[in-house]
């Protein structure tokens, strides 16, 4: 019983510790909360500063995940069959219309918070010392936020997703030099229709997703390595020196 409640303490966070020492070591020692450094500085918890959109993103993204985890008991990946599991889904299944529309709007939520938030990090200037090769790889999510986007909005097969694909990947035909490769690989043929739907489907559910989660595990590690979330560049005092940055425990001021 004592060794379960010792594994449940490493996992969620359920003591309430009395003091900084107990706080600091609580967020050390637990595995979730470890994602987080022990102080964090005072003005990065300003409300008004981050918007919470690098939460309200990884959020999305798990929420995503679970929605289409679910969808994808019911998808049938087939020219013949595919509009019709879809209707079936929202109509016979149950909470079927709500799970969709969830993973429909996440999805859409997830482009916006995801472009805000590197607009936050750009205009805040957390992207400099030595915290580019983050903004790069957070550049690179916003891109697979896109893909995931794009090849999901072909799998419900109406004629709205048939011919936003048609002329999506007409599109990427004028690329130079790689354009016409890349379409003609997620077509698979002259046209859309079976091999375009099964590309699109393995690189939504698959292949993505591989590379969604490798990169945000990198991305949440190197913020940890970094030190936290970017601060509010350094204040000077009245005698023009660096101001000191107060540093308040993660628990209970972050989480």
């Amino acid at each position: 019983m004592t060794e379960n409640r010792t594994w449940t303490k490493k996992i969620f966070y359920t003591d309430k510790p009395a003091d900084d020492r107990s706080r600091m070591r609580a967020v050390a020692n637990n595995l979730i909360l470890h994602l987080h450094p022990t102080k964090v500085p005072a003005p990065a918890l300003r409300w008004s500063y981050t918007w919470g959109l690098g939460g309200l993103s990884a959020t999305l993204a798990l929420l995503l995940i679970i929605t289409g985890v679910l969808l994808m008991f019911r998808y049938d990946a087939s020219v013949d069959r595919a509009y019709t599991s879809i209707q079936l889904m929202e109509t016979q299944v149950m909470f079927g219309s709500l799970i969709r529309a969830l993973h429909h709007w996440s999805a859409n939520l997830l482009v916006v918070t995801t472009f805000l938030h590197l607009l936050r990090v750009f205009f805040t200037g957390g992207f400099k010392k030595g915290r580019a090769t983050n903004w790069t790889i957070g550049v690179v999510l916003l891109l697979l936020v896109l893909a995931f986007n794009f090849t999901g909005y072909l799998l419900p097969w109406d004629q709205l997703a048939f011919w936003a694909i048609t002329v999506g990947t007409s599109l990427l035909s004028y690329i130079p030099l790689i354009g016409q490769a890349i379409a003609d690989f997620l077509l698979a043929g002259p046209e859309v229709g079976q091999g375009a739907l099964r590309n699109f489907y393995a690189i939504h559910v698959a292949v993505l997703p591989v590379l969604l989660v490798l990169l945000l595990s990198y991305h949440f590690w190197k913020v940890r390595k970094d030190g936290g979330i970017s601060q509010p560049e350094e204040v000077e005092d009245e005698n023009g020196r660096s101001a000191r940055i107060e540093r308040l425990t993660t628990i209970p001021h972050l989480v």
